[in-house]
């Protein structure tokens, strides 16, 4: 469960160009916008599965045999673009050319195709909140971008939730619905800890939680690919569970929307988080901060790490003991190295679409909330998405679990803030035919270019539209650079090619880097 306002990879492939950023966001807000469109029609017969990819499809789809994990990513249908959703180590691999993300037309046929079905209605892709365009509503989270919602993005902290990464709102919520009798059993991820060492705090393991105890096993962010599907036949094979809590990331909750009418649940429940570029592997994550933070982490404990809405990395750690208190070491976007994006980033998180759980009855994130002084004492948000959700909320509060704040607001211009982080990010710049930079800042001009950046960008929910924006811009080059234009254009979700479209009709400079890359075929 992961939540990245600024996103790793923008946060990672900054550092070694922000001074770029700094001399072109000053301008931000008085550049103006040129206004050809040389966006393309979407194409109705796109095919992106290898030829190999279809081959091990047909393979296990006929004798629905569970791939060995230890064949990832080589020997799973969607190679090196799979998230390690765990569908395809179970029997349940028979559906994954309909239910994976990254196969075919993806996130375009979970998130357009599954939206009605699971809400009761599409969202209006057309809400979209644009700073040359007036609205009185510009400063709450519209639909357009964040989903289908039944009430706007409110703040929320958990209550009686110890050792959280944060306040506990997600532990909160599942711990509630488990104790009230709403659900039988909480799919989520634990740490793995057989080591006893209690080092593995990015090593994520799906259970499937009975009780409170194994509930509480799940709190804290895991910054690497989760399997949280791989679950599923066990779950299939207790036939005491029959009312269901699904808690998961976009790519896992879209997978788990196409198979769930499998599993004969009298009532199921989706608990989604916020997120966006998760390590590969538990050791590229820890890789991630040994690079980046040197010494800094020796002999701590760390508890998770986020990307904040203050332009750097906080990592969360203790000195190991039950009584410690946390503390945090924090490190500016700009000072990281350029190149740990290439080993910290999963493929598959360059092609997705869903930052903002599109599918789930209730989102949990950051984005849009203010940052107060750490993790344990900031709001999060909360978007409700539909009836059910509202139910979970309900149970939540009355349990004593959750408190609710007032509505997420913001304010600021973000789209020159969103193509300004496109434009300099190392990984795109690679796209493009330029060199990754290898350096970050200095830390003291890191720090000061930290500060300006805070002061100088948008707030609350526009910075949660400058986040989706850039995510949505920089992974639309990734899939037009892999699959081409006809092949994006498929698999992109309306939602997100509307916000793609705007942009290369009014930013000459993204225009630009998508005609480059287009070139290259």
């Amino acid at each position: 469960m992961v939540d990245i306002l600024f996103g790793k990879m923008g946060a990672y492939s900054v550092g070694a160009v922000g001074y770029v950023v700094l001399v072109t966001a000053s301008s931000a807000f008085v550049q103006a916008f040129a206004p050809p469109d040389v966006f393309s029609a979407r194409s109705q017969s796109s095919d992106v599965l290898t030829a190999s990819s279809r081959s091990l499809i047909h393979l296990h789809s006929t004798k629905s045999q569970p791939i060995d994990p230890s064949g990832w990513p080589e020997k799973f249908p969607a190679k090196e673009h799979c998230s390690k959703c765990g569908l395809c180590e179970t029997t349940f691999v028979s559906h994954v050319t309909d239910a994976c993300a990254f196969l075919g037309d993806g996130m375009a046929r979970n998130i357009d195709g599954l939206e009605k079905a699971v809400h009761g209605r599409r969202r209006n892709t057309q809400d979209l909140v644009w700073s040359d365009i007036s609205r009185t509503d510009d400063g709450i989270a519209e639909e357009g971008r964040f989903g289908v919602m039944t009430r706007p993005m409110q703040l929320a902290k958990g209550k009686n939730v110890e050792g959280a990464q944060w306040t506990g709102v997600v532990t909160g919520i599942a711990v509630s619905m488990l104790e009230s009798g709403m659900v039988d059993a909480v799919v989520c991820i634990a740490s793995n800890d057989d080591d006893g060492i209690d080092n593995n705090w990015s090593n994520p393991q799906p259970i499937l939680a009975r009780t409170v105890d194994d509930v509480l096993k799940g709190r804290g962010v895991k910054p690497a690919l989760a399997p949280s599907l791989a679950v599923l036949d066990e779950l299939k094979d207790s036939k005491d569970i029959k009312k269901l809590l699904f808690c998961g990331v976009g790519c896992a909750v879209q997978a788990f929307r196409a198979i769930q009418h499998e599993l004969q649940l009298d009532e199921v429940y989706v608990l989604g988080t916020n997120c966006a570029d998760n390590s590969p592997t538990p050791e590229a994550a820890k890789k991630f901060l040994s690079r980046s933070f040197k010494d800094k982490l020796d002999g701590k404990r760390v508890r998770g790490y986020e990307f904040m809405q203050d332009f750097k990395v906080h990592v969360k750690y203790d000195d190991g003991t039950d009584q410690s208190q946390p503390s945090y070491e924090r490190l500016p976007y700009f000072s990281l190295q350029g190149d740990v994006a290439e080993f910290a980033i999963a493929k598959s998180c360059l092609a997705c679409f869903d930052y903002t759980n599109a599918l789930a009855d209730v989102v949990v994130g950051y984005m849009g909330a203010p940052l107060d002084s750490s993790m344990d004492a900031s709001f999060q948000t909360i978007t409700v998405r539909n009836k059910k959700g509202e139910r979970m909320l309900k149970c939540a509060v009355e349990s004593d679990r959750l408190q609710l704040g007032p509505g997420a607001t913001g304010s600021g211009s973000h789209e020159k803030f969103a193509s300004t982080t496109v434009s300099s990010d190392n990984i795109v710049q690679k796209m493009a035919g330029g060199e990754m930079k290898s350096e970050g800042m200095p830390r003291l001009l890191g720090e000061v270019m930290a500060t300006v950046m805070t002061a100088a960008g948008p707030k609350g929910v526009n910075f949660a539209r400058y986040s989706l924006d850039y995510h949505i811009l920089r992974n639309y080059l990734h899939v037009l650079d892999v699959w081409g234009d006809i092949g994006a254009n498929n698999m992109i979700p309306a939602y997100s090619l509307e916000i793609v479209k705007k942009y290369l009709d009014t930013d000459e400079s993204f225009r630009a880097l998508a005609e480059k890359i287009k070139s290259k075929r």
